[in-house]
């Protein structure tokens, strides 16, 4: 008899199947291997043969009742099988302590909670022995599957340069044998700010994807916000609260981010009947018990300037001295051009179009953010609501050359050809 959830059915079919499981649960699957492995290399080999392998026996077996467990024991057999292999090329002994270090498969590798394996594979990614810059790429490119190209967008640096960082990061978890675990509770604060800032990232490309035909990746918002959930259940840290928050607080607005052709629809032309009321009143909650603590940071006082945007009934109701106000607070805690640039924008949305675009200039001629695509969409977003077609136009084309997801592209290519057209309103 069968132990399957399918019947056996077409390759063809299977195949779907398969590519649906592997875009969801594959980097769960792969942090499992990890702990079971203790490699990062064999653990992402060994994900692969188990794949091909259900592509080999699934049409003909039917789909597993569980398939995340029958790849990862394939996996895991997979590997010792490798191992066996290579040992008649190499010392004997080495290979037995080689199979012999791999965890017995018989501890739980399907249950959920604190000791999650992507939560324990965070920790291990951002230990303090590498770098600050290592930990939150190596998260993404392992735990969460990013392509190079992708994280370096988040890191506006060189796909090459973090390419290299990667291979030096793995490197030095394995030599220098870090453990694959989540610290003891005397050790958690020291690495939690890296694990926030990589939960935070992951939920951003998720939100609004740094490339490709989509806006959004729900897979990476609603992974970071799972993340994030596990982690306060772990550490219940203001700071910890406050991403959360935030997180959702955003979340609650993507139905309404993306109109039924695929375009953007921008903050004041939403919806918002069809923001989720659960998610705002969760959010709002999380960031008020934040700020009741008196020891926020970054993330708590965004998670402000969210809860302000998602409370407002009608964008004309937003208290933009109040989103300011927070802004001056955020800047020198958190002293990045691109708080600044969304301060700039919040000025406008105070103070007129002339007051922001000072603001943009000024950190455009610092040299910072000149190959940010949003920066050079603000600048032409001024001098378009000032009427100054030429600028708004240049602008513009700079945004546009810069962009690199295909409905922003679409959405600066729509407001440019307003501009040409002499129709620069609002």
């Amino acid at each position: 008899m069968r132990d399957s959830t399918e019947a056996v059915a077409p390759a063809v079919e299977i195949g779907v199947v398969v590519d649906r499981i592997y875009r969801n649960e594959s980097r769960r699957i792969f942090a499992t291997l990890i702990r079971l492995l203790g490699d990062f290399d064999v653990a992402e080999e060994a994900l692969h043969e188990a794949f091909r392998a259900a592509l080999e026996h699934w049409p003909r077996d039917g789909v597993p009742a569980n398939p995340r467990a029958w790849l990862v024991s394939t996996g895991r057999f997979k590997a010792i099988d490798g191992i066996r292999r290579r040992s008649r090329f190499d010392s004997l002994e080495d290979r037995v302590d080689e199979v012999e270090a791999i965890v017995d498969e018989s501890i739980d590798f399907d249950g959920e909670g604190i000791a999650d394996d992507r939560l324990r594979l965070i920790f291990t990614c951002c230990h303090p022995a590498l770098a600050a810059d290592a930990q939150v790429a190596l998260t993404l490119r392992e735990v969460c599957g990013l392509t190079t190209e992708a994280i370096a967008q988040a890191f506006l640096a060189a796909p090459p340069t973090l390419a290299q960082r990667i291979v030096r990061a793995k490197a030095k978890i394995r030599d220098a044998r870090i453990p694959y675990e989540v610290p003891e509770p005397n050790e958690l604060p020291a690495r939690l700010d890296s694990v926030l800032r990589v939960i935070y990232l992951v939920f951003n490309e998720g939100y609004s994807a740094s490339s490709g035909s989509d806006l959004l990746r729900v897979d990476l918002s609603s992974e970071a916000i799972r993340l994030g959930r596990l982690l306060v259940a772990l550490l219940p840290d203001p700071e910890a609260t406050g991403l959360l928050a935030l997180m959702l607080l955003q979340e609650s607005r993507r139905a309404a981010r993306v109109s039924p052709q695929g375009e953007i629809v921008l903050l004041d032309d939403q919806d918002r009947t069809q923001w989720d009321g659960a998610l705002i009143g969760e959010g709002t909650a999380l960031v008020q018990h934040a700020l009741a603590s008196r020891r926020f940071g970054p993330y708590t006082l965004q998670a402000a300037i969210a809860a302000v945007h998602a409370n407002a009934k009608r964008s004309v109701d937003t208290d933009w001295s109040e989103i300011v106000g927070i802004y001056d607070v955020l800047l020198p805690i958190e002293a990045s051009p691109i708080v600044e640039l969304n301060r700039a924008v919040a000025v406008a949305m105070r103070d007129g179009p002339r007051a922001a675009l000072a603001l943009i200039d000024a950190i455009l001629a610092r040299g910072e953010l000149r190959d940010y695509h949003l920066a050079h969409a603000a600048r032409a977003d001024m001098h378009r609501r000032l009427g100054d077609a030429a600028q708004a136009r240049a602008a513009y084309d700079r945004a546009i050359a810069l962009a690199r997801q295909e409905p922003e592209r679409r959405f600066l290519e729509r407001r440019r050809a307003q501009v040409a057209s002499g129709d620069a309103a609002d």
